[in-house]
C-alpha cells in the first residue's frame, strides 16, 4: 500500500499525542495506532471481457485458486495456430533426417533392376555385333549403334545406383540447420501464445482474503487493470507512534501486543520497522519546551494465524513488551 498522505499521518500522530498525554497515569503505557493492509492487486497484462468471476468479497482463497477468467477466443486461436506451425516445422525437420520414404526408394530400386536388365541385353548385343562384323554380317554403323546403346545402359545403371545412395542420406547440413532454427522459432512462438492465453485466467498468488472485486462479469477489463485485490495474512501490519524516549530503545524483532474493540484477547505482534525520522504533532518549531510532541512511527506485524482478527483502518492500542 502507498504511504499515508501527510495530512493523514499528521492526524494519526495528533491522536497519538493525545493518547500519550492521557495514558501516563497507568502502570502499562499504550500507544494509539491503526491497522494497515498491503494489498495484492491481481491484474492481467492482456485486455478482454470478464467472462467469469470465481470469488466474492470477504472470501478466503487458497494459493493458486482461480479468481477470474477473461474471454479468450483470440488467444486460443493464436495458440492453436502456433501449435500447428510448430508441428509442421518439426515434421519437416524429421523428414530431412530420414531421407526418402521407403516407397520412393522401392521405385528407384525397380528402375535400377530394369536398367541392369537393359544393360545386360545391350552388352550381349554388342558382343554379337562385333562377331558379325568380322564375318561381314553387320555394318560398321550398326556396330557403333550397339556400342553407344551399351554405354548408355551402363551409365543409367550407375546413375540409379548413385540415386539409391542419395536416398539414404539425410538432408544437407545447411538445410538441417535452417529447419532446426525454424523449429526453435515455432517452439518459442507456441510458448508465447500459451503464456498469453494463461494470462486471461487470474489465480491467487498466495492464500489470503479477497478484499475487493473491482469488475463485474461482462465488463471490459483494460490491460493491466486489477480485477481482484487480495490481502494475504502476512501483509497485515500495525502502525503506531511512540515518543522519542521510547523509540530509542526499540529494535526490530521486539514483541508487542495490540488491543482493539471486538478483537478479544490482545493480539501479539512483532516489530519489524522503527522510523528514523521524527514527526511533530501538531507541526511546531522544535524547542526544549515542545520535545514531548516528538513521535516516531513504528510498524509491527502479527502472526499469520492472528492476522484475521485485525482489519485495515481499525484503530488499535499497542503495548510494548
Amino acid at each position: 500500500m502507498r504511504p499515508l498522505p501527510l495530512v493523514r499521518r499528521g492526524l494519526a500522530a495528533l491522536l497519538c499525542a493525545a493518547a500519550l498525554a492521557s495514558c501516563g497515569g497507568g502502570d502499562t503505557p499504550y500507544y494509539q495506532g491503526y491497522v494497515e493492509g498491503e494489498f495484492v492487486y491481481v491484474a492481467s497484462p492482456v485486455a478482454g471481457r470478464l467472462e467469469t468471476l470465481a470469488v466474492r468479497r470477504g472470501q478466503q482463497v487458497a494459493a493458486r485458486a482461480p479468481l477470474y477468467a477473461l474471454e479468450a477466443v483470440s488467444e486460443t486461436a493464436t495458440r492453436d495456430q502456433a501449435r500447428a506451425q510448430r508441428d509442421a516445422a518439426q515434421a519437416r525437420l524429421d523428414d530431412s533426417a530420414t531421407g526418402k520414404r521407403p516407397e520412393e526408394v522401392d521405385v528407384n530400386r525397380a528402375r535400377l533392376a530394369q536398367a541392369e536388365a537393359a544393360a545386360q541385353r545391350s552388352a550381349a548385343q554388342l558382343v554379337r555385333d562385333e562377331a558379325q562384323l568380322r564375318a561381314g554380317g553387320v555394318s560398321r554403323g550398326q556396330l557403333d549403334d550397339s556400342r553407344a546403346q551399351a554405354r548408355a545402359d551402363a551409365a543409367r545403371v550407375r546413375e540409379l545406383r548413385a540415386q539409391l545412395l542419395v536416398d539414404a542420406l539425410p538432408g544437407r547440413s545447411a538445410l538441417r540447420r535452417a529447419e532446426t532454427a525454424e523449429t526453435q522459432a515455432a517452439d518459442a512462438a507456441l510458448a508465447q501464445a500459451e503464456w498469453t492465453l494463461a494470462q486471461t485466467r487470474g489465480v491467487a498468488p498466495a492464500a489470503g482474503l479477497v478484499f475487493d472485486t473491482l469488475y463485474r462479469q461482462g465488463e471490459w477489463v483494460a490491460a493491466g487493470s486489477p480485477v481482484v485485490s487480495l490481502l494475504p495474512p502476512g501483509n497485515v501490519k500495525v502502525r503506531f507512534f511512540v515518543p522519542a524516549a521510547v523509540a530509542g530503545g526499540l529494535r526490530a524483532g521486539q514483541r508487542a501486543s495490540v488491543r482493539c474493540e471486538g478483537c478479544g484477547e490482545p493480539v501479539p505482534v512483532r516489530i519489524d520497522y522503527v522510523s528514523t525520522q521524527a514527526e511533530y504533532t501538531p507541526p511546531v518549531i522544535y524547542s526544549r519546551e515542545t520535545r514531548d510532541k516528538l513521535v516516531y512511527l513504528v510498524e509491527a506485524r502479527p502472526d499469520p494465524a492472528d492476522a484475521a482478527r485485525l482489519h485495515p483502518g481499525q484503530p488499535v492500542e499497542a503495548t510494548l513488551q
